[in-house]
């Protein structure tokens, strides 16, 4: 929803492009930077009340939104509307692996992808008109009744659920050090990420010296720690830790296509924004049939073939979108980003479900933390990726030109741009296969 209303906060507050992209880049950052410490904190304190506190904090920060005076006070709103989402992020996956069983797992979980698939059907379209009709501070207050209302229902639902109380000794025993240089590690990284045009130059390899600096000291101080911040040791389970990774690269192809695919539709074939919404609509449609049939199945398959068959899917699906062109229809993209959403979701939650079954309970909240983290790294890398193969490719193949600079006599470099970055993201998605075929055994087995 906050995407499609960028131009009209752009316009409203006259800030620049840079300016206006934060508004979405420090809810991101700081998702990605304390969702495993609220993992840890739901660990330490309760899952539940830890949720609850940000269903509050989330809608706060909506209803401060909507009052925002300039691009500045909405970014530090759109702060704390983090805060809340990521402390609901770090503990809701945890919640259900603690309160349903092993054999119901994964289609509980396959529910959770049919309301994500909802989420992304209904938001763009909602924030179209919304936008079309009111304003968009709009958006930001709608959130906020049903925030209130899912607090509230979610307080007496889970009112019986025992909450622990805080001591010094945990207090003090708490990974700070950890915490502090996985915060640094991540900003570093997000930071540089978006800075494209220093790629390949001395300010890129410095970050990059950094950062790999900063990430073998994490690793020495947090295998020395009992309780460590980020749980390095259980990367040493192999179907953990290829289930992790294969969750940041699945969500990184899919937003490499989700960010260039509205480009696509405008400026080559010339669509409106009502029917770019309708073909956008497409993957999460397919996700929203898969989703449930995968959760089903992975209690009779396991983990290991839905997962390398539903990545190998996704592959299929951008390699299948290489094919469009200047004069392809409403079909001939849509039913292509329908098997790219079909193979999302036949991989997701058999993922999810084999990242929390391989852990302890008392590890759920920081594993919950740790998916949602590599999720969310996944998503801030295939935008950095796709812009910066496209625009590298564009450039190349136009002379100089820049994407703001298109007119329809660039419709052919356009498509060579789009493919070659396409390709690049399918390669990406095949490895994934590759690497989730490797799982041990069907990828399934419980903590014990």
């Amino acid at each position: 929803m906050i995407n499609v209303a960028l131009p009209g906060i752009m316009r409203s507050f006259g800030s620049t492009l840079v300016q206006t992209e934060w508004v979405v880049l420090i809810y991101l950052l700081t998702i990605s930077v304390s969702l495993l410490f609220w993992g840890r904190f739901g660990d330490y304190y309760c899952k539940s009340r830890v949720y609850l506190i940000g269903m509050i904090v989330f809608s706060l920060g909506s209803l401060s939104c909507f009052l925002a005076t300039n691009v500045t006070w909405l970014c530090c709103f759109r702060w704390l509307q983090a805060i809340g989402a990521a402390m609901m992020m770090a503990t809701g996956p945890a919640i259900i692996r603690n309160n349903f069983k092993p054999e119901v797992l994964g289609r509980v979980l396959g529910l959770i992808g049919v309301a994500t698939s909802l989420g992304l059907m209904l938001g763009p379209v909602i924030s179209g008109f919304i936008i079309h009709r009111y304003s968009w501070r709009i958006i930001f207050l709608v959130t906020v009744p049903v925030g209130l209302f899912g607090s509230i229902f979610g307080y007496l639902s889970m009112k019986p659920f025992a909450m622990r109380r805080i001591s010094i000794e945990n207090v003090f025993s708490f990974d700070w050090l950890g915490m502090i240089l996985w915060a640094l590690t991540i900003s570093i990284t997000v930071l540089l990420s978006t800075l494209h045009e220093t790629f390949f130059s001395d300010v890129f390899l410095f970050g990059s010296s950094i950062i790999l600096l900063l990430i073998v000291f994490l690793v020495k101080v947090e295998l020395k720690r009992k309780k460590p911040f980020v749980p390095v040791s259980l990367f040493r389970n192999r179907s953990y830790s290829i289930a992790i990774f294969c969750a940041a690269l699945s969500f990184a192809v899919l937003f490499a296509v989700l960010v260039l695919m509205p480009f696509y539709l405008t400026y080559v074939l010339d669509f409106t924004s009502q029917t770019v919404g309708l073909v956008m609509m497409a993957a999460p449609v397919s996700v929203f049939i898969v989703s449930p049939l995968s959760g089903l199945f992975y209690n009779r398959l396991g983990a290991r073939l839905l997962t390398t068959t539903g990545l190998a899917i996704v592959g299929c699906g951008l390699f299948l979108l290489c094919f469009v062109s200047v004069t392809s229809s409403v079909i001939d993209v849509a039913w292509r980003l329908a098997v790219l959403g079909c193979g999302q979701a036949l991989f997701l939650s058999p993922n999810t479900t084999n990242v929390l079954q391989n852990v302890g309970p008392e590890q759920t909240g920081v594993s919950a933390g740790m998916l949602a983290t590599a999720r969310n790294l996944g998503m801030l890398a295939g935008v950095s990726m796709a812009g910066f193969l496209f625009e590298g490719i564009f450039s190349k193949v136009s002379g100089g030109l820049d994407l703001s600079q298109y007119n329809s006599s660039q419709a052919t470099n356009f498509l060579i741009a789009l493919r070659g970055t396409f390709v690049f993201a399918g390669i990406f998605a095949i490895i994934g296969a590759v690497l989730s075929a490797l799982r041990t055994g069907r990828g399934n087995c419980h903590y014990h």
